[in-house]
């Protein structure tokens, strides 16, 4: 399918893997799809910026830089640096066409449904996008696929004049007649209040009068406060509403002279907030902030998973602004015809935007079209692979990557370009093809692909490397074995028992070479530790503290996508500790907090205890109360009169003996080393792989001390 996507200042129109329905989804096929002229704007000129020029506006980066230096090093920082800015970004908000598919647990869409759509990532400038719940509605009879393509714009709109409050027959100004002013006008005119409108655009002023604006006044050249003098009595404006985008303070200070005491200032739009106390303080003016679209808005829950809020307690959600809004237009109550003035084919997405940065005579609403129901482009417009080349890969590996989260872009992905000698990346796959199709494009892979099912039917495809959220991997790692490919899974290896023994039989049954991504024992300083070590002839004692940093409760790793911290993260010392010692665990011990406020969880603050075959002894402390500041990982470990002290990956420190101690520059974690090791692995060699007994057994840990996490637990291990 045909997308808009945004690089480096500049507006393309490409070819990308259509989205599958998923699960409270609904994919449609778009008809129109509206240009927003200062969000969309703002981003192609943001995108264009230089790293400098972005720092000097944000300066709170510096300090995310200057910590990203101190643990990668320079080249990692600049690789990373130069793909960020490299990254095609998809474009558009608010959208309208018809429904193609319908996922599960939908029952108010049907197949040819005529539907809009709102937010950024999901409705945007495509031929198909792939909505959830909340964020689509159903377009009333009489309500064109063109005006309803205005959905978001109209939403914010309306959720701004709601925090407005306004009464029949109160004045109300709106500062700033774009797109948004335009529809706040009319919107307040249905309401019964009388309306001002202000902008420094004599043509704007004029399109706000065909609007319904009792009077439209540019500032620049009419007295304002003269005006509004005599229009009001000499009382002031009883709410002023502000849609205009600039970051002068002036425009927050003239709402506050224009209102009346006691009145609102409802800020709508992105202006400077530089406030000044006198004009609050001594007319007591409520200032208020209105939220996009509506309650719900930036709420996973209510935008992704479908959970709306109850009617009674919350009677206009960003859902039922928009179903209100489309139900004005389908009346007549708000017209569109005059302020949404220009059309262009997709195609022509760049001379669109271009005209939207002209210097002068902007137009107000700008909408791109799209062919529907053309039988002809259908079967294209939903391919879900697109190929960029094809390479030999000669006898490299051929591997695909699963997943294009941060950690996959900034980690794997970079690594099998390292290791270029080993692995031909063949494919690269995520749910969103403008990410599979960026990924491709910097990391070199043949074909983007939004279907995993593309591909396990890839013959060409050996092995692939799954980075997707948690409760995806031993579902998507028994397919990949069943389709006869290698697998490399990244942590965890399952997120309950259940899937873990499904998994386990289903490797037993196909013999595929299997990996979990527990790359600790690769790193340097743990191959070191274990070369200093040797066969120690006593058992080990073991330390390790994780300061893990706070994740709020409804973090994605904390829900059921991630499992809980202990089965996402704790498990990869586990793995260590099974590395170090050499011997199956025999016992497990944990004990957790008993925390005060909600906030706090018992299982990001447990001790765990863990006592081995062969006598040893290993503890781990993973708390989540911890300094951002101080370092995240520590580990002594005692063996035959020995102690090695590890620092956050850097430093090993040894003592009671003359080996040497290990200092890197960096961090190093062993995610280079892991890869390399796999590849061994494949290629029939002897490397230090862990075991699937290894890897089964530091997975029952995980969840055994995950299920235990509420109070204290201790089992005897394989009972």
């Amino acid at each position: 399918m045909r997308q808009v996507l945004i690089r480096r200042g500049q507006v393309s129109v490409e070819q990308i893997p259509a989205p599958l329905v998923e699960p409270g989804h609904v994919l449609v096929e778009v008809a129109y799809s509206l240009i927003s002229a200062g969000t969309e704007i703002a981003g192609v000129t943001q995108s264009g910026k230089s790293l400098v020029q972005r720092t000097l506006e944000k300066p709170e980066r510096i300090h995310k830089l200057i910590d990203h230096l101190k643990a990668q090093g320079i080249r990692k920082t600049v690789a990373k640096i130069n793909r960020q800015r490299g990254e095609s970004v998809p474009s558009g908000y608010s959208c309208s066409g018809i429904a193609v598919q319908v996922g599960a647990g939908i029952t108010n869409i049907h197949p040819g449904d005529r539907i809009a759509c709102a937010g950024a990532g999901i409705a945007n400038h495509a031929e198909i996008v792939l909505a959830p719940h909340n964020l689509l509605v159903k377009l009333p009879a009489g309500c064109a696929l063109r005006d309803a393509a205005s959905v978001t714009l109209g939403a914010i709109a309306m959720q701004g004049v709601r925090r407005a409050d306004p009464r029949l027959g109160e004045i109300v100004a709106v500062i700033g007649l774009g797109l948004l002013g335009q529809l706040t006008v009319q919107l307040l005119k249905a309401a019964g209040c009388r309306v001002i409108g202000l902008d420094l655009d004599d043509r704007r002023v004029d399109l706000a009068k065909e609007s319904g604006a009792d009077l439209a006044l540019n500032p620049a050249s009419v007295d304002v406060i003269n005006e509004i003098r005599h229009m009001t009595g000499d009382h002031g404006i009883d709410a002023t509403i502000i849609t205009a985008a600039s970051r002068s303070n002036e425009i927050v200070a003239q709402a506050m002279q224009i209102t009346r005491r006691k009145g609102r200032v409802v800020v709508v739009g992105d202006v400077g907030l530089g406030l000044q106390r006198s004009p609050f303080y001594e007319k007591e003016i409520d200032f208020l902030i209105s939220c996009s679209y509506g309650p719900g808005r930036y709420d996973e829950q209510y935008e992704e998973k479908g959970l709306d809020y109850p009617y009674a307690y919350v009677r206009w959600t960003e859902n039922r602004n928009m179903q209100e809004y489309l139900r004005l237009v389908s009346e007549g109550k708000l017209k569109l015809g005059h302020i949404l003035e220009q059309e262009y084919e997709l195609d022509q997405a760049p001379q669109a935007y271009a005209a939207l940065q002209a210097a002068n005579d902007k137009p107000l609403g700008v909408l791109l079209r799209y062919l529907v129901k053309d039988e002809s482009i259908q079967a294209q417009k939903q391919t879900t692979k697109v190929a960029l080349q094809s390479r030999r890969a000669g006898d490299k590996i051929r591997i695909a990557v699963i997943g294009t989260g941060s950690f996959a872009k900034n980690t794997h992905l970079p690594n099998l370009q390292r290791l270029s000698d080993l692995y031909h990346i063949r494919a690269i796959m995520s749910r969103t093809g403008s990410n599979a199709k960026a990924a491709v494009e910097q990391f070199g892979a043949d074909y983007a692909s939004t279907n995993y099912q593309d591909v396990l039917d890839d013959p060409d495809v050996d092995a692939v490397l799954i980075c997707t959220r948690h409760h995806l991997h031993a579902q998507q790692a028994m397919q990949a074995a069943r389709a006869g490919k290698a697998v490399f899974v990244e942590k965890p290896m399952a997120v309950n028992q259940e899937e873990l023994d499904q998994l386990a039989a289903v490797l037993a049954e196909t013999q595929a070479p299997f990996m979990v991504g527990f790359n600790r024992r690769f790193s340097p300083i743990a191959l070191r530790a274990k070369e200093i070590i040797g066969a120690p002839q006593n058992p080990l004692m073991v330390f390790y503290r994780m300061n893990a940093g706070f994740l709020p409760p409804d973090h994605w790793t904390q829900t059921e996508e991630g499992g809980g911290r202990i089965i996402g993260e704790a498990c990869h010392i586990f793995d260590l500790f099974r590395f170090l010692v050499n011997a199956p665990v025999t016992e497990v011990n944990a004990t957790t907090i008993l925390p005060q406020q909600e906030h706090i969880l018992t299982s990001d603050n447990v001790s765990v205890t863990l006592r081995y075959a062969n006598g040893s002894v290993a503890t781990l402390l993973y708390t989540a109360l911890g300094s951002p500041d101080f370092p995240k990982e520590y580990m002594e470990l005692y063996a035959d009169g020995k102690v090695l002290v590890m620092d956050d990956y850097r430093v090993l420190r040894v003592h009671g003996t003359p080996a040497k101690e290990y200092v890197s520059p960096v961090q190093d974690k062993g995610h280079l080393e892991e890869l390399r090791a796999f590849a061994g692995r494949l290629r029939g060699g002897s490397e230090p792989l862990n075991g699937l007994d290894s890897l089964i057994e530091t997975t029952r840990v995980s969840l055994l001390v995950m299920e235990g996490g509420k109070e204290a637990c201790s089992t005897l291990f394989g009972q």
